[in-house]
């Protein structure tokens, strides 16, 4: 499937998002067939149009179901529907929920456009091939966002949380985070073998690179 091809449900309790994220997906090519502020409403929605992807916050109005559960009676409706969760909340719990709810990518709303869209095209073209891991084991390579590199190629270099955090203006939570990320992606347990993972694979740059 190409992204030209596809078709979104796009759920956020604030208009404004919901018009940021429809920018993304038309600069994409992916047409937004419904964009609502109701949990309810994004589920008609996805009975209507029978989406390819469906993106979401979590946080929804006071009584009605979040965004975690809207995605998975989402994708009971349509087991094929490929989910993205784009949320403000970093923590651990709500990025696992998430993802065990059956969503595909989980995107905090810190990161950039770009990352928000190789998310998206990552759905659906496996497009990108970390160094030494071919097309032919393409199902089992992490997708880390230019962010996720650029904190592990720091923590690889032997920074700490607070000197990246001050080097990419961030705070330190979403360096967290962004390490959160990456341990999962990775299937590591801490920045001891992440870093370990990172120079094996040849991400950190050479010395002349640096010079």
């Amino acid at each position: 499937m190409t992204l030209n091809r596809c078709t979104a449900i796009v759920l956020d309790r604030h208009p404004l998002w919901l018009a940021a994220v429809e920018g993304v997906l038309t600069g994409l090519d992916v047409e937004v067939v419904g964009a609502t502020t109701s949990p309810e409403a994004a589920l008609e929605l996805v009975d209507e149009h029978d989406p390819e992807l469906f993106i979401t916050e979590i946080d929804t109005s006071d009584g009605e179901i979040d965004g975690i559960a809207c995605l998975a009676q989402a994708r009971q409706r349509n087991p094929k529907l490929s989910a993205i969760v784009l949320s403000s909340h970093t923590d651990a719990g709500s990025i696992e929920s998430a993802l065990a709810a059956g969503a595909a990518a989980y995107v905090t709303k810190t990161a950039q456009r770009e990352d928000l869209a190789l998310a998206v095209r990552q759905a659906f073209e496996h497009t990108i091939y970390l160094r030494g891991r071919g097309p032919a084991r393409a199902a089992e390579t992490p997708l880390l966002t230019r962010r996720e590199l650029e904190v592990l190629q720091l923590v690889a270099e032997g920074l700490s949380n607070t000197k990246i955090a001050k080097g990419l203006w961030v705070t330190e939570q979403t360096v967290k985070f962004h390490l959160s990320n990456i341990y999962r992606k990775l299937g590591v347990a801490n920045r001891t073998e992440a870093s370990r993972w990172a120079h094996s694979e040849g991400l950190l740059p050479s010395r002349s690179e640096k010079a």
